[in-house]
């Protein structure tokens, strides 16, 4: 049996926590404009379109912003 590590179990996808980018916002104290400006080039979190919304994955928006934090 092959197993693929990248991809996560339907378990996990289910549990997973989903952000607007209203809430990344406001996390982060930036203009929703910012984000949007990020994502046109390409330098935020990783955001999926669901029909007409956008949304982000709480783990994968904590991962971006590890790599990102200074020392």
């Amino acid at each position: 049996m092959t197993t693929t590590p990248d991809h996560r179990s339907a378990a996990d996808t289910a549990d997973e926590q989903w952000l607007t980018p209203k809430d990344i916002c406001t996390h982060l104290q930036i203009p929703e404009q910012t984000f949007y400006q990020w994502r046109v080039k390409h330098v935020g979190p990783r955001a999926y379109r669901i029909g007409r919304h956008l949304w982000i994955s709480r783990s994968e928006c904590n991962s971006w912003l590890s790599l990102r934090m200074e020392d």
